[in-house]
C-alpha cells in the first residue's frame, strides 16, 4: 500500500456567513477558484496527474449543487480528466474528503488528489435545501436525528456542563483566536482580493474581540424554543432519568456560521516534482457512529478509536484539533479524554473561527499543520463531529 502525503493544505479566510460578509458577493466558485490557482502557481506537479477532487459541501443546493467538486474544476481551466466527488457528512464531510483521498491513493487507485470543502452560508443559508428529516418531527423522531443545537444541549444537560461553563469556554475560544491571529498563526490561509468587486478578506473576521463573560451571560438561549416545540420531550423519552433538559446554548457559546473553502492536496509522493517537500504525512484514519440522539458527540468516539487502532495515549500526541461544535461538546470531550489545555485547539475554535460547514474539516488540518511547524512538533490529531452522531479523525506526523 502506498504511503499518503499531505503537499499542502490551504484555505481562504471565514468571513461572516450573512450579507454583511466581506465573501458574500463573491459565488462559490469563484471562491475556490483562489485555492486552484494558488495550487496552479505552486507547480507541485503536473495538474494533469491530479486524479480527482473531492469536496465536502453540506447545502448542495442552488450554486452549491451540481456536483461543485467536478463543475468547480472544470470552471477554474483544470484538466478534464481530473474526475469530482461533492461528500455530505454534515459537518464532518471535509475531513471525510480526506480521508477518501487518502484511502484512494494508499490502495494504488490514484497518485494525486485534492481534498477540501466549501460552505457559502451568505449565499446557501444552511438547511435551504428544505431536507425533509429535519422538518418533518415524527419523521425525525422515528430516525432520531434532531438539529445540532438542541443534541448540544442533550450533552450538557446529560453530563452536567452548567452555562456558566459553557460561556467560559467561548470567552477562551475567543482569547486565542484572537491572540493568534494578531501573531500571524494562521499560516496557510489565501487572501480573497477582487478589487472590481470591492472584496478584500485577508483575515478571519467572525472572532469577536469585544467579548466578556457579561457580554455572554446576557445571551438568551438560542434552542429552547425548538425545545418547548417537542424537541425536548422527544430526548426526555430516550433518557427518562433526566428531569429536564438545560438550554445552555448561546449564539455565544455556538459555533459562528461562516463563508470559507478549503483544500489539502495529498500525494503518494514525498518530494513533489518542483523539489518541494510534503508538509506532512498520515498516519491513520478514521470514522465512527455514536448515538445519534447525541448528535455531535462522535468526535471524542473518532479521536478515542484512531488512538486505540495506533496503540498511542494521549500524552503520546502533541496537539489536538477537535471541532468545536457548541461548547459542551468540548467540554465533555476534553473531560472524557483528559487532553491538556495546552493542546487542544490552541488557537481557539469555531466559536470564535467560524463554521463553514463542508469546509471546516480540512480548515482544521491547515490550522493543525501550521501550528505543528509553528511549534517545531510532530504528531496531531485532527477529529470532526456530523451530525446523527458522525464522526471522523486523521492522525498525521509533520515532516
Amino acid at each position: 500500500m502506498n504511503s499518503v502525503f499531505i503537499v499542502d493544505s490551504i484555505r481562504t479566510p471565514r468571513a461572516r456567513g450573512n450579507k454583511k460578509g466581506s465573501l458574500s458577493k463573491i459565488h462559490p466558485y469563484d471562491l475556490l477558484d483562489v485555492l486552484y490557482k494558488d495550487i496552479e502557481q505552486k507547480k507541485f506537479f503536473n495538474l494533469e496527474t491530479i486524479n480527482e477532487v473531492i469536496l465536502g459541501c453540506v447545502t448542495q443546493f442552488g450554486e452549491q449543487a451540481g456536483n461543485i467538486a467536478k463543475s468547480s474544476a472544470m470552471f477554474s481551466g483544470f484538466p478534464d480528466s481530473i474526475s469530482g466527488l461533492t461528500v455530505n457528512r454534515f459537518c464532518s464531510s471535509s475531513l471525510d474528503a480526506i480521508n477518501l483521498g487518502y484511502l484512494k491513493i494508499q490502495s494504488q487507485q490514484a497518485e494525486n488528489i485534492i481534498a477540501g470543502g466549501i460552505e457559502m452560508m451568505s449565499r446557501v443559508p444552511m438547511l435551504s435545501d428544505e431536507a425533509v428529516i429535519w422538518n418533518d418531527a415524527a419523521l425525525a423522531s422515528q430516525a432520531r436525528i434532531f438539529l445540532m443545537g438542541n443534541g448540544a444541549d442533550l450533552i450538557a444537560s446529560l453530563y452536567n456542563i452548567s452555562r456558566k461553563e459553557a460561556d467560559l469556554h467561548a470567552l477562551e475560544s475567543q482569547k486565542r483566536a484572537l491572540n493568534a491571529q494578531k501573531n500571524n498563526h494562521f499560516k496557510s490561509i489565501i487572501p480573497v482580493i477582487d478589487e472590481q468587486q470591492s472584496i478584500r478578506c485577508i483575515l478571519d473576521e467572525c472572532i469577536r474581540p469585544e467579548t466578556t463573560i457579561e457580554s455572554l451571560s446576557s445571551l438568551d438561549p438560542s434552542f429552547q424554543k425548538l425545545g418547548e416545540e417537542g424537541v425536548d420531550q422527544a430526548q426526555l423519552n430516550y433518557f427518562p432519568n433526566l428531569e429536564a433538559i438545560a438550554h445552555v446554548h448561546t449564539a455565544g457559546n455556538s459555533p459562528a456560521m461562516a463563508d470559507a473553502a478549503s483544500m489539502t492536496l495529498l500525494s503518494n509522493k514525498k518530494i513533489q516534482e518542483n523539489g518541494q517537500k510534503a508538509r506532512a504525512k498520515i498516519i491513520s484514519v478514521t470514522t465512527v457512529n455514536d448515538d445519534p440522539l447525541l448528535v455531535l458527540s462522535g468526535c471524542m468516539l473518532a479521536t478515542q478509536k484512531i488512538l486505540s487502532q495506533n496503540n498511542l495515549q494521549v500524552a503520546d500526541v502533541d496537539l489536538f484539533e477537535i471541532h468545536e461544535a457548541f461548547a459542551s461538546t468540548m467540554i465533555h470531550c476534553q473531560r472524557e479524554l483528559k487532553i491538556d489545555d495546552a493542546k487542544l485547539n490552541v488557537n481557539g475554535g469555531c466559536i470564535a473561527l467560524g463554521h463553514p460547514m463542508g469546509a471546516t474539516g480540512s480548515i482544521m488540518m491547515s490550522t493543525l499543520i501550521d501550528e505543528l511547524e509553528r511549534r517545531d512538533l510532530s504528531i496531531g490529531i485532527v477529529a470532526t463531529s456530523g451530525a446523527a452522531g458522525a464522526g471522523t479523525a486523521i492522525l498525521i506526523e509533520r515532516l
